[in-house]
């Protein structure tokens, strides 16, 4: 009886080190990421920011001096928001000014910039991405080497404003 009873207690040893060592394995393999934290972000922004995409489109109807319908009115002159298009790294939208037909300016209002990085790609890539696209006057534009992802959400976001506008 001696012999079992002090095995008995090893097996337990053994057994709850396994376990502990297991467990410890389990917790350190499963980090949290930040690109879920990102995109429950970003969808939160989203919703309020796809309503502000629809409202100046909404507004531009209803706001505009001549009262003719949107398309109509943007591609005479205006300010459109094109929708927000989501990204591996988050959203991104732009807006437009029209003049005349003519796209005169081009703002991105919401795009991926909860860390430096981010921040980085953005500093040189948007710029770009507005010369790019007020030197072509329609969203056929290159995509900025290093930023693939924002330079396509760009692009997009940009589409959907100007088919907005009737241009």
């Amino acid at each position: 009886m001696h012999a079992l009873r002090k095995s008995r207690p090893l097996r337990r040893i053994v057994l709850a080190s396994a376990a502990t060592v297991s467990g410890m394995v389990l917790l350190l393999s499963l980090k949290p990421h930040t690109a879920p934290v990102l995109v429950t972000a970003g969808t939160g922004a989203s919703p309020g920011s796809s309503p502000g995409g629809s409202a100046p489109g909404g507004s531009s109807s209803g706001g505009s001096s001549s009262g003719s319908p949107a398309p109509g009115s943007a591609a005479a002159g205006g300010t459109v928001t094109g929708d927000s298009v989501q990204t591996r790294w988050g959203p991104v939208q732009v807006r437009v000014t029209i003049e005349s037909g003519r796209l005169t300016d081009v703002t991105a209002v919401g795009y991926p910039q909860d860390n430096p990085r981010n921040q980085e790609i953005n500093s040189y890539a948007l710029p770009q991405l507005r010369r790019e696209a007020l030197a072509a006057q329609s969203a056929r534009i290159d995509t900025v080497s290093g930023a693939t992802y924002t330079s396509d959400g760009y692009r997009r976001s940009l589409q959907s404003a100007l088919d907005s506008a009737g241009l």
